[in-house]
C-alpha cells in the first residue's frame, strides 16, 4: 500500500446550515462522532469530513472555504488522494476516506460548469481515531488501506440495509444518513424499495420517518413480528383504517 506526507494548511467547520464555514486553528476529530461543533457530525454518516487538496483549489482559483470544505491539505499527489485511503496524523488521529464529494448546485456559482469540479470537490470520510489535529500537522496518507465506498448512491443503500440484523429496524431519514445524501434524497427511497423487492434484502427492517410499516413491502407485519418486534396499531380517522407502526427508537439499528 503506496504512503505518501503532506501538511495541514487549512481548517474549517460549519456551525449551522446555511452558514460559512468557520476557519479555526485546530479540530477535534471525534470517533464514532465526526467534527466537535460541526453541523455534520453523525456516528453513521460516511462524510463526517470533507477532505481537499490544496493544489486542486489552487489550480481552479476558488477560495478556501467555498467549498465547505473542513480540511485543506498540500503536498500529496493525487495519485495518493483516493477513496479508500487511511489519513492519519502525528497524535494518532485519522479518518478514512469514503468517497468523492458530488459537485452540486450550491457551488455551481464557483465555476463555469460542475464537470469541472468532478473528482475535484475533494473526498469524504469518517473519523476513525480521535484526536485534535492542527493547522501545520503533518499528514500521512495510506492508499488502498480500506474498500472505497460506491460513488452510488443506490449501491451505497444496498450495502447499508444488507447489515442490519434482524430484530432491528431503521427508518429513511436514517438510511438518509447512513449513505450519505441530501435530504432531498428521501422521495427516492421509495423507488429504491421498488427496484430492491424483488432481490433477498431485508427491506421488511424498513419504517418511514415516523415510524409507519412501509406499502412496499409484502407480509412486513409478520415478517417484523417473526423477529420479535412488537407491532403497534393505530387508528387512521381520516380514513377509518388501521395504521401500524413500531416504536422505532426500541428496536432502532
Amino acid at each position: 500500500m503506496p504512503t505518501a506526507q503532506g501538511s495541514t494548511l487549512h481548517l474549517f467547520i460549519k456551525q449551522q446550515h446555511k452558514s460559512a464555514m468557520k476557519e479555526v486553528e485546530t479540530i477535534n476529530l471525534k470517533i464514532d462522532h465526526g467534527l466537535e461543533g460541526d453541523i455534520n457530525a453523525n456516528p453513521i454518516s460516511p462524510r463526517q469530513v470533507l477532505v481537499v487538496r490544496y493544489e486542486d483549489i489552487s489550480d481552479l482559483g476558488i477560495p478556501l472555504g467555498e467549498l465547505r470544505e473542513n480540511i485543506v491539505i498540500a503536498g500529496i499527489q493525487p495519485e495518493n488522494f483516493a477513496p479508500g485511503s487511511l489519513i492519519s496524523f502525528d497524535n494518532g488521529a485519522a479518518i478514512r476516506l469514503t468517497f468523492h464529494c458530488e459537485p452540486c448546485k450550491r457551488i455551481a456559482h464557483l465555476v463555469d460548469s460542475l464537470k469541472i469540479l468532478q473528482a475535484k470537490r475533494g473526498i469524504l470520510g469518517v473519523v476513525i481515531n480521535s484526536g485534535i489535529i492542527c493547522i501545520g500537522n503533518n499528514v500521512h496518507i495510506e492508499t488502498d488501506k480500506f474498500p472505497a465506498l460506491s460513488e452510488n448512491p443506490y449501491e451505497r443503500f444496498l450495502d447499508f440495509i444488507i447489515k442490519i440484523p434482524a430484530g432491528k429496524v431503521v427508518t429513511y431519514q436514517q438510511i438518509i444518513q447512513a449513505i450519505g445524501v441530501d435530504n432531498s434524497y428521501l422521495r427516492a427511497i421509495p423507488n429504491y424499495l421498488k427496484k430492491t423487492s424483488a432481490n433477498d434484502y431485508p427491506i421488511h427492517r424498513i419504517l418511514d420517518s415516523q415510524g409507519y410499516l412501509i406499502k412496499y413491502v409484502s407480509n412486513q407485519k409478520n415478517k417484523l413480528e417473526l423477529e420479535g418486534i412488537q407491532i403497534l396499531e393505530n387508528l387512521d380517522l381520516t380514513n377509518a383504517s388501521i395504521q401500524y407502526s413500531v416504536d422505532y427508537h426500541q428496536y432502532l439499528y
